[in-house]
């Protein structure tokens, strides 16, 4: 029912020239030698497997961090460009090398400002005289580590007389990871506005999600969301929306109370209702943290561990 994993992304690329080309999957390229000169081919050598699969994957149009090699002559650039109008931290490794040398060495873990491209890691031949392949793999993380939450006084994320929690922080069924530890779980109908409960920048949505259920094999990962950046580089996450619910876009900013979204019933969750939780990155890992929250003039207090009413 209520929980809400976020999608450490995976990009898989042996890299090459074109490496930007192909977000929706994994690239490969074979380095050979044409008259003297290093370069790079989609077409396998004889002898190189042809049918290679990597992880593919799935959501809006592509993971938000892409790699792209530049050649520089003596070496080459591994660059991560982000997408995304807040920023990514992202861990590159090399799953295998023939000849080839990285300089930092693998990993690399560095943080991508929004909507900018960084060097990752620099490759080298370690024999320029013969060819190599050099296969590498990108974890992506929305958030900067280095962010520190301040206390902020929420509102609550829409407009109602009472507010029913159905699930709060710590509670047994789904919110005993560290992702969810300090969610919450508004219970409403489905088409109820949802309201930014703080200013922001929209980092991220997704709203073409429509099944529901249990079965977390099928409906796992599968929740509409909207992810809102604040100042403090912490990220409030509204879950389980309605399918084409999202009334926002990427990198649209917000004002406290503004209409953002409609509550919904996707993904992995038993009865309609917005799931709500503050997230900051610790280090290539979402974990939630407690929040305060207003209804009017009266602070929420969230029951651990239970079903609740609030007032």
């Amino acid at each position: 029912m209520r929980r809400l994993r976020a999608r450490r992304w995976l990009l898989l690329v042996l890299v090459g020239l074109a490496l930007g080309a192909s977000p929706a999957g994994a690239s490969r390229f074979w380095r050979g030698d044409q008259g003297g000169a290093g370069h790079y081919r989609e077409v396998p050598p004889a002898d190189a497997a042809a049918n290679e699969a990597g992880p593919r994957y799935r959501g809006e149009d592509g993971p938000p961090v892409q790699l792209r090699l530049v050649d520089r002559g003596s070496h080459h650039e591994v660059r991560a460009g982000n997408r995304l109008p807040g920023p990514v931290e992202v861990v590159l490794r090399l799953r295998e090398g023939e000849n080839v040398t990285s300089a930092p060495a693998m990993p690399v873990r560095t943080v991508v400002p929004a909507h900018a491209e960084a060097v990752v890691a620099r490759l080298y031949a370690s024999d320029p005289r013969h060819g190599g392949s050099f296969d590498v793999v990108l974890e992506q993380m929305p958030g900067d580590p280095r962010a520190r939450p301040l206390d902020y006084e929420y509102r609550l994320p829409f407009e109602h007389p009472r507010v029913r929690v159905d699930q709060g922080f710590g509670g047994s069924f789904s919110h005993a990871d560290a992702q969810n530890r300090y969610a919450v779980d508004f219970a409403m109908p489905e088409g109820t506005p949802v309201l930014a409960a703080r200013e922001g920048v929209v980092m991220q949505v997704e709203s073409d999600h429509a099944g529901t259920g249990l079965d977390r094999g099928r409906y796992g990962g599968r929740a509409n969301y909207v992810r809102i950046l604040h100042a403090d580089g912490s990220m409030a996450l509204y879950a389980h929306l309605k399918a084409d619910g999202v009334l926002v876009r990427v990198g649209q900013r917000v004002r406290q109370g503004q209409r953002i979204a409609l509550s919904g019933n996707t993904g992995f969750s038993t009865a309609p209702h917005l799931h709500f939780a503050v997230q900051v990155n610790r280090g290539m890992r979402l974990e939630s943290v407690p929040f305060r929250m207003f209804a009017g003039p009266s602070e929420l207090r969230f029951a651990r561990d239970a079903d609740s009413d609030g007032h």
